[in-house]
C-alpha cells in the first residue's frame, strides 16, 4: 500500500512538471541525441571507422592503376591528342604508372618553339613546388632566389637582380618593367614575390607593403609616393605625385613643369597611352587654375599706386571646372587618374611657406602576376590584345578598390573616358606636347 502511494507521489510530481523549452526557439528540447552519443564516447565502435577510409583510399589508389595500366595505347594516345601539350605533361605527372603509359613525349613537345605559352602555362602550375626558386621568362628556368625574403625594390641606376639569370641584359619583347616615373620601375618579378605569398605562403614571396615607397625626383620638384594592395587576386598599385607650380605659367612653363628633358615622359606615373588621350590637356588645363598668389597692401604699392583687393583676398581653395575636375580612366587599360590642386606647406622656402600644388593620382590594376602576358599588365604596358575597361571593371572603379582598404570613400566624381574619341596618334599627334 505505501508502494502504491510513493508510485502515485512520483507520478504526480513528474506530470505536473512543465518540459524544458528554449529560451530562442520555443520549442521542447530533446536530449534523445546527447544522451546517444554518450553511449559511443570512449567504446571501440570508432576505431574502424577511423582506420577504415585510408585502407580505402589506399586500396582505391592500387585500383585506379591497375585500371590505367590495362588501357591499350591506342586509348592514351586518343587522349593525348584531345589536350593541348601543358595539360597532357601534367596528366604524365600525376603517377608513376601514368607517366610509364603516355611517355616522355609531352614534354619533347613542350620544347618546341611554337608550344613557348604551353610551356609556360605548364612551368606556372608547378610553382608552389618550389619556395626557393622564381620562375624567369626570358630563360624559362626556375632559378633559385639570391635574396629570400630580403628583396627590395631600388631605383634603376642600382644593379638588383634577385636570380643571376644569363638573359637579364639582353632586350626581349616581353613587358617584363612597368615605368612608374623617371628613374623608377617596378620589375615583374617583384608582382611574381608579392603574389606567390598571397597564395602559397610568407616564405614564397615578400608582402605587398614592402614595396610602398617615397621619393623625390633629382631632376625637378616632382615628388612620388607608390602603394600597393592585394584583392581577390590581383595586385593593384596607387601613386600619388605632386609639384608645387606657379600661377598663369606660359606653354614653355608648362612643358618644363609636365615633360622630363630625358625621354619626354611626364614626371607623374602615366600608363603607355598617355599620348593618346586628353590627360595632358587636362594637366595644362587644372594648372590654369591657380589663382596669383596673395599680396597685400604694401606689396602692391611698391610696384605703383594701383590697388587690387582680389590680389589681398585671393581664395587659396582652387576649384577645377567640369572637364578637369572628373575622374579618368583610360579605355585601353585598368588605369585611372584624378588630377586636384591643392594649397599645400613649402618647408625649403622661408619667404613663401604655403604655395598652389598639383597632385595627380594613378591607379592601376597589374593582374594576377602568372605571366607578363596577362590582359592586366600587358595593357599597362602598351602590349597584348585590345583591352576594353570599361566593359571588364565595370563600375566600381580600381581606385574606389584601392581606398576600400583603409575605409577611406573617395568624393562623388564622375568617370569619363581619358580618350573618349578613340584617336590612336601616338607621337605623331601635337596634343600631348
Amino acid at each position: 500500500m505505501s508502494g502504491q502511494c510513493c508510485w502515485k507521489f512520483i507520478s504526480v510530481k513528474t506530470w505536473g512538471q512543465s518540459p524544458e523549452v528554449d529560451i530562442q526557439t520555443g520549442e521542447r528540447v530533446d536530449h534523445t541525441e546527447l544522451l546517444h552519443s554518450l553511449a559511443h564516447q570512449g567504446s571501440f565502435d570508432s576505431i574502424p571507422d577511423v582506420v577504415r577510409p585510408g585502407r580505402q583510399e589506399w586500396d582505391s589508389a592500387g585500383l585506379a592503376n591497375a585500371i590505367f595500366a590495362s588501357l591499350p595505347n591506342n586509348i592514351w594516345n586518343r587522349i593525348s591528342l584531345t589536350l593541348n601539350p601543358a595539360d597532357t605533361a601534367c596528366l604524365a605527372l600525376t603517377s608513376k604508372t601514368l607517366r610509364i603509359r603516355i611517355g616522355y613525349d609531352p614534354w619533347e613537345i613542350l620544347e618546341l618553339p611554337q608550344n613557348r605559352e604551353h610551356k609556360i602555362s605548364f612551368l606556372v602550375r608547378l610553382d608552389s613546388y618550389y619556395p626557393d626558386h622564381l620562375l624567369c621568362y626570358p630563360c624559362l628556368i626556375y632559378h633559385r632566389r639570391t635574396q629570400k625574403g630580403e628583396e627590395k625594390l631600388k631605383g634603376n641606376i642600382i644593379l638588383n637582380p634577385i636570380f643571376n639569370c644569363p638573359w637579364a641584359k639582353e632586350p626581349l619583347p616581353l613587358p617584363l618593367k612597368l615605368r612608374i616615373a623617371p628613374g623608377h620601375s617596378l620589375p615583374f618579378s617583384f608582382v611574381q614575390l608579392v603574389l606567390r605569398a598571397q597564395h602559397n605562403g610568407c616564405e614564397y614571396g615578400i608582402p605587398a607593403q614592402s614595396l610602398a615607397r617615397r621619393w623625390k625626383c633629382r631632376e625637378s620638384e616632382w615628388s612620388h609616393h607608390s602603394s600597393y594592395y592585394y584583392s581577390k587576386g590581383h595586385l593593384l598599385m596607387r601613386v600619388v605625385s605632386k609639384s608645387f607650380a606657379q600661377p598663369c605659367l606660359p606653354p614653355s612653363g608648362l612643358r618644363y613643369l609636365l615633360y622630363s628633358r630625358e625621354d619626354y615622359w611626364p614626371y607623374f606615373s602615366v600608363c603607355a597611352h598617355w599620348r593618346d588621350g586628353e590627360l595632358m590637356n587636362l594637366c595644362k588645363c587644372a594648372l590654369s587654375h591657380i589663382p596669383k598668389p596673395k599680396e597685400t597692401i604694401a606689396q602692391q604699392l611698391q610696384r605703383g599706386p594701383q590697388l587690387s583687393m582680389s590680389l589681398r583676398n585671393a581664395n587659396p581653395i582652387v576649384t577645377l571646372c567640369k572637364d578637369c575636375r572628373p575622374m579618368r580612366r583610360c579605355p585601353e587599360c585598368p588605369t585611372e587618374y584624378l588630377i586636384d590642386i591643392k594649397f599645400e606647406e613649402d618647408r625649403n622656402d622661408p619667404n613663401n611657406r604655403f604655395k598652389q600644388a598639383i597632385v595627380i593620382t594613378r591607379w592601376s590594376d597589374l593582374g594576377d602576376g602568372t605571366t607578363p602576358m596577362t590582359p592586366e599588365w600587358a595593357a599597362v604596358n602598351g602590349f597584348g590584345e585590345e583591352y576594353d575597361s570599361f566593359a571588364k571593371i565595370g563600375r566600381r572603379g580600381v581606385s574606389g578598390t584601392f581606398e576600400s582598404q583603409n575605409g577611406v570613400a573617395l568624393p562623388g566624381q564622375r568617370m569619363l573616358s581619358l580618350n573618349p574619341k578613340m584617336k590612336k596618334l601616338g607621337e605623331e599627334g601635337h596634343d600631348w606636347y
